[in-house]
């Protein structure tokens, strides 16, 4: 096989398959590729685990017990390689040339995710501030922003007056490359997704601001009671 490494190897069974009339066996393949047998099952058997391939009981002309012979899915391969890092900026790219709409523009964008993150039961509406902040930071979590609450602000917390976080450090940016890039669309876009959150919660807490790379490791979102 003219493939280096497991993936192009794969790759290569698929194509084989794709290029056949109808289904085929291990030995078939195998034997249209030059390898052995059971270089083509290990492959097969990762094909189907991917979605790529489908495993058929083919009963046999002749006596024998039947055999697995195997097809290639319809569609796109999905095991194939992602590229949704280009993507982003080639759809930043477009929003920033639009001038000076750009940031307002992020900011409604991430205020709408961050409603639809932050739905909630009309049960759990209207959290008390330490809650809200809880909520937040889980969220933020989630997202791959390795959040860390600090200091002590006005509010009711679920430990009593004033045990509610004022700043929440962020420590890990999950679009690193496209902040660093587009930093004046993406931080607005995150600043606007903690506070659309909260807005959906209807929070006592707001997300006032969000301060890029304080520190290279660290960007810091500050939180203050949502003004009556």
């Amino acid at each position: 096989m003219a493939g280096t490494g497991p993936r192009s190897r794969r790759r290569e069974v698929l194509d084989v398959l794709r290029a056949a009339s109808g289904p085929l066996g291990v030995a078939e393949t195998a034997e249209r590729l030059g390898v052995h047998p059971n270089t083509v099952r290990f492959h097969l058997e990762a094909l189907v685990d991917e979605g790529a391939v489908e495993p058929r009981v083919q009963e046999r002309s002749g006596p024998g017990r039947p055999r697995t012979v195997y097809t290639p899915r319809p569609g796109m391969d999905r095991g194939g390689t992602r590229n949704y890092r280009l993507l982003a900026q080639m759809l930043l790219g477009r929003l920033a040339a639009t001038g000076s709409d750009a940031r307002s523009a992020a900011m409604e964008a991430g205020r709408a995710w961050g409603r639809s993150l932050g739905e909630a039961p009309l049960s759990q509406r209207h959290p008390a501030a330490g809650e809200s902040a809880a909520r937040l930071v889980g969220l933020l979590d989630e997202l791959g922003f390795a959040p860390e609450p600090e200091g002590r602000g006005e509010g009711e917390g679920r430990d009593g007056p004033g045990v509610v976080p004022s700043r929440i450090r962020l420590r890990h940016c999950p679009f690193l490359e496209l902040a660093e890039e587009h930093g004046k669309l993406v931080c607005p876009l995150h600043l606007a997704l903690m506070q659309g959150a909260l807005t959906e919660m209807r929070a006592p807490l707001t997300v006032t601001d969000l301060e890029p790379f304080v520190e290279p490791d660290v960007c810091v979102a500050h939180l203050a009671p949502v003004p009556q």
